[in-house]
């Protein structure tokens, strides 16, 4: 019996040591949780901006003027945006860099790599896109546009890390569809998807794997 045990306890190994080779698990809840915040922030932050009528219209319901990519650059809504990005991403790579230096794995090897890609190419043709909505003036399309891709982009990466993240990627392509039937919402939408799902996502992974390691 203890033989078998132990064959079990190899084979769980083997499956461990597969599992860390082929997926990046170190995503830390914390990551999902102020990346949430950071979204609330912004969402505050350019619904501000909007109501004081400065930047780009990106809540109007109407297709609106053509403009360059460079207005739609130089709007104050766009740089919110960016700078909600950066810090986003910023705190989210530092708490999972501090939970990659805990369990001793290295954050840039051949699974982050594959998971950078599979999130980076949704990502890339979609903004892409987005552009040229700009371009023509379908402000209204922006904020479902960018939920759709960033959901879609989740669940492409989710063969790569913790499988778990695909409902989250489900939730954001839920609510950009939605919000594509209410283009004047997109903000709230926004809120909803990058900020209070990301928190839950990020709270609910936290108790499920970081919790008994506290």
């Amino acid at each position: 019996m203890s033989e078998q045990n132990q064959g079990l306890d190899t084979l769980k190994d083997i499956k461990q040591m597969m599992e860390r080779s082929s997926r990046f698990i170190s995503l830390s809840g914390l990551s999902g949780i102020s990346a949430g915040l950071c979204a609330l922030v912004g969402a505050w932050w350019g619904y501000s901006v909007i109501q004081n009528g400065g930047g780009i219209p990106f809540h109007e319901k109407e297709v609106a003027h053509i403009i360059s990519i460079r207005e739609f650059m130089e709007s104050r809504l766009f740089h919110v945006a960016l700078i909600t990005f950066v810090a986003a991403l910023v705190v989210a790579f530092i708490f999972t860099w501090v939970r990659s230096k805990k369990n001793n794995i290295p954050i840039w090897g051949s699974a982050s790599r594959r998971l950078l890609w599979n999130v980076a190419l949704p990502m890339i043709a979609g903004g892409l896109y987005l552009l040229k909505l700009v371009q023509l003036g379908y402000f209204g399309m922006i904020a479902p546009g960018c939920l759709i891709f960033y959901g879609l982009a989740l669940v492409n990466a989710s063969k790569y890390t913790l499988g778990e993240i695909r409902w989250l990627g489900y939730g954001n392509i839920m609510l950009g569809i939605i919000n594509s039937w209410y283009p004047g919402y997109g903000i709230y939408f926004w809120a909803a998807g990058f900020g209070i799902l990301h928190i839950i996502y990020g709270a609910l992974m936290w108790w499920k794997y970081e919790r008994v390691s506290q």
